[in-house]
């Protein structure tokens, strides 16, 4: 068993040198910082064997001492010994006890060097700590606001930073120019889980379309039969828009009616709202693929939503091709920059975003640079979700932790032609 001393200048560095001579099971005895930087002595994983000794062997009991050989009893009255119930070894249980212990101190150091890191960044740099806070309490995810840091220059100021880092947010989030779909026409499928909003913004869409093109260049259709009122309520629209509203009930309905409608401008379908976990969303999917014309898929995505159930929509939908998305409920979101992260990384193009329920007026194109400056503001000091310095670094130190796993999922671009 032979300990090994490690030296680097930060507590990652160091970290790295043990994986890097000792391997990822190595265990962790002592750490302290020296005038060279942080020291740490190290055990190999596979030295930790030598701590726990082999089972000795089984104690067979004292024979016992006759005068008289024992007469042969016969086969029929022959019994068999009880067998011998092995005792857990001392030494067993001490080296089982002293490799919990270990193991514990190991974790504990682990997350004490990454705590003592993020507090030497926060002090060596304070201005990329405010940039990192100000994207956190906006709503961006942990993954995307360090790669936005690894962006910006090392000697940074923070309102100089923060313009850098929205530039670099603006270029990564794609929007499309004008009323693109309005324009170009074709036919659209409007999917996205139960209660996205769905009818309302398929309404919305026709209506700019109706303006644009007038009502007979337009059509609704729909495959909402399970819903309550899902179809009576799309149909009051197009009654309202002077459109026809046709119900499609599987493919062949749904090649019939395209065929009919290939005269015209813009062709709307309002889907079933199913959830990303619902077997029959692939049927849906499939029948709208596989109907003999291309029709483009618009995703809609709840601003209101979590992060982790935007990408778990997004996932579901993504492997069966998006046009683009459309954010709705953009007036009950408390912050855009949950639902913006997850365009982003997701590398998905906005068309639009809904703030209520009046058709067509609370339809808006994107605007990237309007969306990202708007998010940008400060919190309330009294809310429950604003992280205390101390647990803001306690946050932060987990996620790092897991940074080299998810690194490849998410490459922010750098901003090369703008200021």
């Amino acid at each position: 068993m032979k300990v090994r001393k490690f030296l680097a200048a930060t507590s990652h560095e160091v970290l790295r040198k043990v994986k890097d001579e000792l391997g990822p099971d190595a265990v962790i005895l002592s750490n302290k910082q020296v005038p060279g930087g942080i020291e740490i002595m190290a055990l190999a994983g596979k030295d930790i064997s030598s701590l726990t000794s082999d089972t000795p062997p089984e104690a067979t009991s004292p024979a016992v001492k006759t005068t008289a050989a024992p007469r042969q009893k016969p086969a029929s009255e022959k019994k068999q010994a009880p067998p011998v119930q092995k005792q857990p070894a001392v030494a067993d249980i001490q080296s089982a006890n002293i490799l919990q212990e270990i193991h514990a101190m190991r974790q504990l150091l682990e997350e004490q060097l990454i705590t003592m890191g993020w507090s030497n960044f926060s002090q060596r740099d304070p201005g990329g700590m405010k940039v990192l806070r100000t994207l956190l309490s906006a709503g961006f995810s942990p993954l995307l606001s360090r790669h936005l840091l690894e962006k910006l220059p090392a000697d940074r100021d923070f309102e100089q930073s923060l313009k850098k880092t929205i530039a670099l947010l603006t270029l990564n989030l794609r929007t499309t120019a004008g009323d693109e779909i309005i324009e170009q026409g074709g036919i659209y499928a409007l999917i996205g889980p139960t209660g996205v909003g769905k009818t309302t913004t398929t309404a919305k869409l026709a209506a700019r379309a109706v303006i644009r093109h007038g009502a007979d260049k337009v059509a609704l259709l729909t495959t909402d039969s399970y819903r309550i009122g899902g179809h009576e309520q799309l149909r009051i629209y197009g009654k309202l828009l002077g459109i026809s509203v046709r119900s499609i009930k599987d493919i062949d309905d749904l090649q019939l009616m395209l065929h009919e409608l290939r005269g015209k401008h813009m062709v709307l379908i309002d889907t079933v709202g199913m959830s990303q976990r619902d077997q029959m969303l692939a049927e849906q999917i499939t029948m709208l693929s596989q109907c003999g014309t291309e029709v483009k898929h618009l995703l809609l995505l709840n601003a209101t939503s979590s992060g982790d159930t935007l990408d778990e929509v997004i996932s579901a939908y993504q492997q069966h091709g998006i046009h683009g998305c459309i954010i709705t409920k953009v007036d009950e979101a408390a912050s855009l920059g949950i639902a913006l992260d997850a365009v982003i990384r997701r590398k998905l193009v906005l068309h639009y975003v809904t703030n209520g329920q009046k058709v067509p007026e609370d339809l808006h194109e994107a605007n990237s640079r309007y969306l990202l400056h708007r998010i940008f503001k400060p919190s309330a000091e009294n809310s429950p979700f604003s992280l205390q310095d101390p647990e803001f670094a306690m946050l932060m130190a987990g996620n790092y932790a897991d940074q080299s796993v998810t690194r490849q999922q998410t490459r922010v671009e750098a901003s090369h032609d703008q200021s």
